[in-house]
């Protein structure tokens, strides 16, 4: 089976129901038209809660993705960033987070039109940092929601899955976080720096594309890009 490489770089480009985006390498996805970056399943606090289950792990995990959202929002400048769910890991997440993140976190949600989506981790996110709470979002020809709906919806935008892919191409093993988009609906990589991943070939992610699907999988500078029928 041939591989057919999109396009390689820090961003790509693609159409989604209309609406122009950007993927990122960093895992997020800008809409430039209408100035709104987008994030999925932040997981603040993903490391204190193994912590307390005597998993222990580096505590720094809500510090380096706040490090993250906050450089990408000082490059893009954006006036709406939109949250897709599982920002915070449970609901104690926002009493465990220290207080200086917190505050940059208000800071950050105060300076923008801030949207935190309900996710199934946080069905109630905090109400300390601003932002507006909501289920799900439409502006123009897109829809944001925590978790892809059953059916195809044209413009859908959402996390959850936290997908990722792998391939060998020209010799060597491309694998990392992805973006699964067929033009119509897009699935985001997990942001949060603890969060796993789920193989996008999984019947749970491809029997959403139905028609097959693309990958922009997230390398350490560049997007790979490729068919999803390519993947292995």
């Amino acid at each position: 089976m041939s591989v057919l490489a999109i396009e390689a770089g820090e961003a790509t480009r693609f159409l989604l129901n209309g609406a122009e985006l950007i993927a990122h390498v960093s895992g997020a996805i800008w809409w430039p038209s209408a100035g709104t970056l987008a994030v999925a399943d932040l997981h603040f606090e993903k490391g204190s809660a193994f912590a307390e289950r005597g998993r222990m792990l580096p505590p720094y995990d809500s510090a380096v993705t706040l490090d993250r959202l906050a450089a990408l929002m000082a490059r893009f400048r954006p006036r709406c960033v939109i949250c897709l769910g599982d920002s915070f890991h449970d609901g104690g997440a926002g009493e465990r987070l220290p207080a200086p993140l917190g505050e940059r976190l208000a800071s950050l949600a105060r300076a923008v039109d801030w949207i935190w989506i309900q996710g199934n981790h946080d069905p109630v996110p905090p109400e300390d940092w601003g932002g507006r709470v909501v289920d799900a979002f439409a502006e123009g020809p897109l829809q944001f929601r925590h978790e892809a709906a059953g059916r195809q919806a044209a413009g859908e935008i959402s996390g959850h899955y936290h997908p990722k892919a792998g391939i060998t191409w020209r010799g060597r093993r491309v694998t990392g976080r992805c973006f699964v988009e067929d033009g119509r609906r897009l699935i985001l990589p997990a942001f949060g720096a603890y969060a796993g991943g789920l193989d996008a070939r999984d019947a749970a992610i491809a029997g959403l594309f139905p028609r097959g699907y693309r990958v922009h999988i997230v390398g350490r500078e560049k997007l790979h890009s490729f068919r999803g029928d390519a993947l292995d």
